[in-house]
């Protein structure tokens, strides 16, 4: 049989419909410094910003990126905004520069940015582009001499889930899905051009000591920990509040169902004497009745995203204390010596 010819975009949708999940995120230096350079200058306030690269097969390249104007919520502002990236798109596509968007990037504030704002965003940006990322810089955890740095997209399982808005508790048990399955974590990779890593080795001293070896001798580390604390017993009081909740729904749930056994068992009653009298029974479903009427469920999705902020600054409070710990040791060691 004769091969029939296909047209471009019968090809690409083909290639989109086969494209392998997105393994790492490549990003290049002068991209990283730019959110870095960005993200410092307006903290604490968070800022936003556009990422844009290519996809190639499992690997997402960021080639460059550009700050969202900071603005207050208004609908004409967000217009302007709107208005704003377009623009910014067209003036980079005049000078040859890549303006193909692959997601965006964020600042957060000692790792809390797993809200409902973040995946309506991610929603938004699934409808146009597939295959997309976001990536969250904290300058507060930066300034302990970590670069923290991650690249986050929503798990497949969970966007199906979300587009049916249904977190009930037998939904969940269906799809398998727990607190740990709504975000996923994409390795990055760096990568410099070879002129640049030329230049960079011309630019290091033969003793390289940097701000940020500097920073790793801190021993003071109470401020940051003493908001991680703080921020970590507010998320338990939510949760606490989201418990309260489905008390009070099982609490009704539990009522419901005791009424709804004595109705039926004062119709079953009635039907018996109709039924010695020689009348016809009355039926034991009355959906009318207010007492069958279904009472909903609340929704999961708030618990969960309230449980993964505690795992977050758990592992933050752990792992900025165990590095304490070390520094305390070595330098009482140096002090013996």
């Amino acid at each position: 049989m004769a091969n029939v010819p296909r047209s471009f975009l019968q090809v690409a949708a083909k290639e989109e419909a086969v494209a392998p999940p997105v393994r790492a995120v490549q990003i290049e230096g002068l991209v990283i410094l730019k959110i870095i350079k960005h993200c410092k200058e307006f903290s604490p306030a968070l800022v936003t910003g556009q990422l844009l690269g290519l996809d190639v097969g499992s690997v997402l390249e960021v080639t460059n990126c550009f700050p969202f104007p900071v603005r207050e919520e208004d609908e004409e502002l967000e217009a302007e905004g709107a208005n704003y990236q377009l623009e910014m798109m067209r003036c980079l596509r005049e000078v040859n520069v890549d303006n193909n968007t692959v997601g965006w990037y964020q600042s957060t504030l000692f790792g809390s940015f797993q809200t409902v704002e973040l995946i309506e965003t991610f929603m938004n940006y699934q409808e146009n582009i597939k295959r997309c990322v976001c990536i969250v810089y904290d300058p507060s955890r930066s300034d302990q001499g970590v670069l923290a740095l991650k690249a986050l997209k929503l798990s497949d399982s969970f966007m199906e889930l979300y587009k049916s808005n249904n977190f009930t508790g037998e939904k969940l048990r269906e799809k398998n899905l727990s607190w740990v399955d709504i975000f996923e974590e994409i390795p990055i990779k760096v990568s410099n051009s070879a002129l640049i890593s030329a230049f960079m080795t011309e630019l290091e001293p033969d003793t390289p000591v940097t701000q940020c070896d500097y920073e790793r001798l801190q021993l003071s580390t109470n401020p940051y920990l003493e908001r991680n604390l703080e921020f970590l017993i507010e998320c338990m009081d939510d949760l606490s509040m989201e418990q309260q909740k489905f008390q009070f729904y099982y609490r009704n749930l539990s009522r419901q169902q005791a009424q709804q056994q004595a109705w039926l068992q004062k119709r079953r009653a009635e039907n018996m004497s109709r039924k010695a009298a020689g009348e016809e029974p009355l039926p034991e479903e009355d959906p009318s009745n207010p007492v069958f009427k279904p009472i909903p469920e609340p929704s999961r999705l708030d618990s969960f995203l309230i449980t993964n902020q505690i795992a977050n600054y758990c592992n933050q409070i752990n792992g900025v204390a165990g590095q304490s710990f070390s520094r305390l040791y070595l330098m009482k060691a140096l002090h013996e010596n």
